[in-house]
Order: C-alpha cells, then structure tokens, then sequence
C-alpha cells in the first residue's frame, strides 16, 4: 500500500520520567511500523486514563523499560497505512485502545495494531470515538466476560434472556466512562435489576441510561441501603471500579454465593475484617485492548442501541488542564485532547 507523503516530525505529548507525572509538550520523529501488525493513524482524538502517569510505578512488570512514554492509550483516527489482508485500508476510520505496554496516542501519529483496531461506525464523531475504547471495553469484559452476564441477550437470544434476568448488578462510579457503559450494556443485556451508584445530580443521567435503582453515596452509603432491605437489595453480580468505603460498601451489596469484579484494587482487599460471607468469584482484572470486542460494541452504536458519555474536550494545547480536569474525579463520561484540527 503506498503510504501518503508524511512529515518527518510530529506534534507529540511525553511523560518526562517513569519516577513523574509530569507531562510534557514536544516534538518527535513520526513511527515507523516494525510489527507485522502495526498500522500507522494519523491521529485526531485521544483519551488520558486516570492514573495512567503512575502505571510504571505501580505496575513495572507492564510497562517495558523501553517504553515510549506517550500517555492516552484511547484514540480515534485515520488510518495511513496498514498490513496487506488486515481487513483495514488508506483513509479508514478507526478506533482503539493501543496495549499499555507501547506509546500512547497524544501524538499527531500514532501505531496501533490490528487486533486493536475497530472500524468507527457511521455517526460518532472524532471525540466520541475516542472516548469509546477503554471505558466500552472494561464494561463489556466485566459484565460478560467476567461477570457471568450473557452477551447473547443483547441480540434477543431468549435462553440468554432468561439468565440474565434473574441477575441483579450493581456499578459503581455509575456517571463515569467505564460505569456509564456498565449500566447502559446491563441494561440492554436483560439484567433483573442495574443498580447505578453515584453522586449528586447523577440520578436522572443513569437513569436514562437504564438503571432501575440509584444510590446516591452522598446521601447513603451502600451499607446503609442495603440494610434497608437485605433480601430484595442484595446483588447477585456487583462491578466496582472506585476503591476505598466504596469497595467495603460493596461486600454488603453482594450476596453470599455471588461475583464482585474490580478495576482498582483487588475485592479481598476490601472485605471488610471479620465478614464470613463467601464469593462464587472475587475478581481484579486489566482490560485487554481487542478489537473484536470493540467491533461488537460499534455494532451497538449504529443501531444506536448505546452511546459514549463525553465529560470535556480539551485543545492539545490545554493538555494539562485535561490531565488536572482527570485527576479531580467525579467526572460525567471521558475527556478527551484533540490532536487534530479536525476533531
């Protein structure tokens, strides 16, 4: 495939040390694919993760020490070359999460693999693309890979229907990109009940995204409304993504014999001292970046069955204000740094 003419410096955000958080503005050589499955992106959108500038610290053994330092492993782009048979072409619009153990996408071109890529569907916009990825991903690999959800009843499989509605599931950090996801693919899957936990202000959004039971944490805790009524509010599958009280909290809400899966720290870290109660599955996990999964998820959006919640669209220009904005927390959905004029 014959590459288009490219420029031979980029545009590129770096993370100045492995030991910092400290992001900065630069320029660097545009990439060349060395991996059979690389396909080079020019770049429009990109999306930071919270706490992606603390990974090499807290997670060495997936962050190579080779690594190039370039934060937002989300993007949305165009593709400018790719593998012969990968299925994708010149001019593609594409989607992804780039695997945490490479550079990121805050960079004007950026190397994703053909695993990760996805075809954006018709409709969704530079920023929603990028803020669809990880957050799209984690939910789904939660609730079906790892929840015990079945992603058959999304397309009317009835047996599928079935189980999951005797499932109740319970999110966390329900307004957030991943939680936001979580509530609108539980929902659409048939589940018994979704119970959206979130702040203030947050109740009519997550109800509109399918949640049945809102528990606002700042006005009850989730110990509290549990007590409330043990045997109805006790569920069967809770998918926590906070940490802290809430992970604690979280040991009320499911039931004996039930499956808690996290995001942010492992459940048995949690449990409360001195609770005897006893999981089917207690289980931390890292999203793994596949396009197939994302592929299924965009058939969703084309039939507008779902939507990417974004929080806030930041100029590359504004990328610490971006990155501080994702620090604070209590977000509503992603935000994202646009990389292209076009976005």
């Amino acid at each position: 495939m014959a590459s288009q003419a490219l420029p031979q410096t980029m545009k590129t955000l770096l993370q100045a040390s492995r030991q910092t958080t400290e992001v900065l503005s630069t320029t660097a050589p545009v990439p060349t694919p060395t991996h059979p499955e690389d396909v080079l992106v020019r770049v429009h959108a990109a999306a930071p993760c919270a706490g992606e500038l603390l990974w090499a610290i807290y997670f060495p053994e997936n962050i190579p020490a080779d690594k190039e330092l370039v934060p937002c492993q989300d993007m949305a782009g165009t593709v400018v070359t790719a593998p012969a048979g990968s299925g994708f072409a010149a001019g593609d619009r594409v989607y992804c999460r780039i695997d945490a153990s490479r550079a990121g996408a805050a960079r004007d071109y950026a190397l994703p693999r053909v695993s990760e890529l996805a075809k954006i569907p018709e409709g969704l916009g530079w920023t929603e693309a990028a803020a669809t990825p990880l957050s799209a991903l984690t939910a789904w690999q939660a609730l079906f890979v790892h929840g015990g959800l079945d992603a058959k009843a999304i397309k009317g499989d009835a047996a599928a229907r079935e189980r999951n509605g005797r499932i109740r599931v319970l999110v966390t950090g329900a307004a957030g990109g991943v939680g936001s996801w979580a509530v609108q693919l539980a929902a659409l899957a048939g589940a018994k009940a979704v119970v959206a936990v979130c702040g203030r202000g947050k109740e009519q959004k997550v109800r509109e995204l399918g949640a049945t039971e809102v528990v606002d944490y700042t006005k009850t805790s989730i110990e509290e409304w549990v007590a409330a009524d043990p045997a109805a509010r006790e569920c069967d599958l809770v998918f926590e993504m906070v940490g802290g009280k809430t992970l604690a909290g979280c040991w009320a809400a499911v039931r004996e014999g039930g499956v808690m899966v996290t995001i942010n720290t492992p459940p048995e870290s949690g449990k409360p001292e001195g609770l005897n109660k006893q999981l089917s599955k207690a289980l931390f996990f890292i999203v793994e970046p596949l396009g197939s999964n994302l592929a299924e998820i965009s058939e969703l959006i084309a039939a507008g069955k779902v939507r990417p919640t974004v929080d806030s669209v930041w100029d590359f220009a504004d990328y610490q204000k971006a990155f501080a904005k994702l620090e604070e927390g209590h977000t509503s959905g992603k935000i994202i740094i646009k990389v292209s004029d076009e976005a």
